[in-house]
């Protein structure tokens, strides 16, 4: 479904990401990991269009088209969703108009059930969706705002930054089931990004790839991430590139 090849981005005249492969297909969970300044969040900007993030080489095929030109708007309409590492504060915009404009549910009634259900599934109370979207939330709120649009618009690849951070146990828990919920019902790819291995106790990961200086220098199991947390960063850059 989705396809980098060769990936190298730019940001501010830097180049970031330089020279990346990753294939995700259809209902597949892949887990990217990496040092702070390894070009996670970098990525997933790039993927979604970010216009700061400039595209200078390589390729990125969704369902076997190119979509590096297109504007972040086309690619979310293809079926392709970023959750913020830092959600943005927006006043006067009700979260629950702003999930009904998105999805476009011409039913309002279809639309209240399918969001009271996800809301529910999320431990959130219904009173958040009369609130401005994410202005006085709190951080584990927000990340929960987030899977609840996830969980909405239903999409066939969602790019996850640092969802689980900031969160406490329980709120950990509970955004760990929507994603996968989503995935399962779905049938979503999703690429999580995150530093701690806490959230791949509830989610459980088809891949696991390590991010070093702009490249993947590492892919395997969920045994990867003891190994990690075992010996650290440092590890993957002795042992180098290995697939």
């Amino acid at each position: 479904m989705l396809e980098i090849r060769d990936l190298h981005v730019e940001t501010n005249g830097k180049e970031i990401i330089k020279g990346l492969d990753l294939e995700i297909k259809k209902g597949e969970i892949h887990v990217l990991m990496g040092p702070n300044g390894s070009g996670k969040s970098t990525l997933s900007y790039a993927l979604m269009g970010h216009p700061k993030y400039k595209i200078t080489r390589g390729d990125v095929l969704f369902e076997g088209e190119s979509v590096k030109d297109l504007s972040p708007d086309k690619r979310s309409k293809l079926g392709i969703f970023l959750s913020f590492q830092y959600p943005m504060e927006v006043q006067g915009v009700q979260l629950s108009n702003f999930i009904r404009l998105a999805t476009d549910n011409k039913n309002f009634q279809e639309f209240r059930e399918d969001l009271s259900n996800n809301m529910s599934m999320l431990k959130m109370d219904k009173s958040f969706g009369q609130r401005y979207l994410n202005d006085g939330f709190s951080g584990g709120e927000k990340k929960r705002g987030e899977i609840l649009q996830m969980a909405m618009l239903k999409p066939k690849l969602a790019i996850l930054d640092e969802t689980d951070s900031g969160l406490d146990i329980d709120a950990l828990k509970t955004v760990a089931e929507g994603i996968n919920t989503v995935n399962k019902n779905v049938n979503s790819g999703i690429l999580l990004i995150t530093h701690y291995q806490r959230i791949l106790k509830f989610v459980k990961p088809d891949y696991v790839h390590i991010i070093s200086d702009g490249k993947i220098v590492q892919t395997g199991g969920a045994d990867l991430v003891d190994k990690l947390e075992e010996e650290g960063y440092e590890w993957v850059s002795k042992n180098g590139h290995k697939k």
